[in-house]
């Protein structure tokens, strides 16, 4: 996920809330859209963090508790990953990033929905620069009406700790992103499991963003997609002159990717060949280019997914069993979208949101959520994806998509 670098008009006026109190965030809505702003709402940092890659707004107000990650790690993110975003607390702190022309309006909703909730008009204008830690000092005052314990309290059902780009609250998904804040932070090598279409990527992306690494860079290598002939000098580099066509030389993914993560989607594609290769390099951290003696030390976190039964295919022979334990030290499995339904008016308000940024939003009548939900979507979030925006094609002029612009390729099962 790479900033913009400039706001266009689809981003203009737009604010996104991160707050885990629901009462505060309808308080600024209100506020916000009386001043027609166009207002995303977020319960915590990870769907934060999905609402800012998906509608790319002109400000952040983001609370100084979250109930899925700590701020301060959470904000530097946001500086770094979102430089023209303008970011500021909910107390009216300035945490970072470029000024929103339009600063003034968000701190006369900031005052009106703290009104009557903070009393000492001049102690708030004298509220610190930085987002202020959850950790306070021996007489230290509270910045918002609420402590964050009792916001935690309070909050419970509101709060969805899901992980960055991911959008639901099912317990499938819950559970998935538990594990993944659990082994983000580390160097561990993480195994995706799950079907085509479920989102395999995106959860690589998030061990990528939650993790010590998240400023280096995110290589993606699928291993289906390139030749077996020149999958080895992609994944390893070059040297001019290694192989016919070798004109110059040239740096593999592997290399690439050093300092960050890198990304082996349909792992189980790999030629049996080059997977005793990426096994020793996965043992050492050292890689040897084609058509070079030297050797290359990388500091790489590797992610590989696939959609295979790799512990099977092992079985077979076709896939090294040695490296399938290499790779499975924290296997994760994705869910199909059948496993968590609940998530469909949530994925489909999401998807939705997306599809908007190119042309006008439309929404989804019950009647059409009704139909969405009698699929088996044997193509997960992927197939619902062009479902989506199918109907909204269908759906022409009209801003309702109704039952009959759901269209499937095949029959429900």
């Amino acid at each position: 996920m790479q900033d913009s670098g400039a706001l266009d008009s689809a981003s203009v006026r737009t604010v996104v809330l991160a707050s885990a109190d629901a009462a505060l965030r309808v308080r600024l809505r209100s506020a916000l859209t009386g001043l027609r702003w166009e207002v995303f709402e977020a319960s915590g940092g990870a769907e934060a963090m999905a609402r800012l890659e998906a509608v790319r707004p002109e400000a952040l107000l983001m609370d100084n508790w979250l109930p899925d990650l700590e701020a301060s790690e959470f904000a530097g993110q946001i500086r770094m990953m979102y430089p023209s975003v303008d970011l500021m607390g909910m107390d009216g702190g300035v945490e970072g990033g470029a000024k929103s022309p339009r600063r003034n309006e968000l701190l006369h909703a900031l005052r009106e929905a703290y009104e009557g909730a903070i009393t000492d008009t001049a102690a708030w204008k004298a509220a610190p620069i930085a987002v202020p830690s959850t950790k306070r000092g021996p007489g230290q005052e509270k910045a918002l009406p609420e402590s964050a314990e009792e916001r935690r309290c309070s909050s419970s059902h509101d709060a969805v700790q899901m992980l960055p780009g991911m959008v639901g609250a099912s317990r499938p998904m819950r559970e998935l992103a538990q594990m993944i804040r659990l082994v983000a932070p580390r160097s561990t090598t993480v195994l995706i499991e799950g079907e085509t279409g479920t989102g395999k990527e995106v959860v690589a992306k998030a061990v990528h963003t939650l993790s010590e690494r998240a400023g280096k860079p995110f290589v993606v290598l699928n291993c289906a997609a390139i030749p077996e002939a020149l999958l080895e000098a992609e994944l390893f580099g070059h040297t001019r002159g290694a192989f016919t066509g070798a004109v110059q030389s040239r740096t593999g993914r592997i290399e690439a990717a050093h300092g960050g993560t890198l990304f082996l989607d349909e792992i189980g594609e790999m030629p049996l060949a080059l997977q005793a290769k990426m096994l020793r390099f996965l043992e050492c951290g050292e890689l040897q280019r084609v058509g070079d003696n030297e050797t290359v030390r990388v500091d790489v976190r590797v992610i590989a997914a696939t959609h295979q039964p790799l512990e099977q295919r092992a079985e077979e022979k076709s896939f090294r069993l040695d490296l399938y334990h290499r790779l499975a030290v924290f296997p994760v499995e994705v869910p199909p979208l059948r496993s968590r339904m609940e998530d469909m008016a949530l994925l489909a308000e999401h998807v939705l949101s997306v599809l908007g940024q190119k042309s006008p939003r439309k929404k989804l009548s019950a009647v059409a959520l009704d139909r969405l939900h009698e699929h088996y979507w044997p193509g997960n979030v992927r197939e619902l994806m062009h479902v989506l925006e199918r109907a909204a094609i269908l759906a022409g002029d009209r801003m309702e998509i109704g039952a009959d612009e759901i269209r499937y390729r095949r029959a429900t099962r």
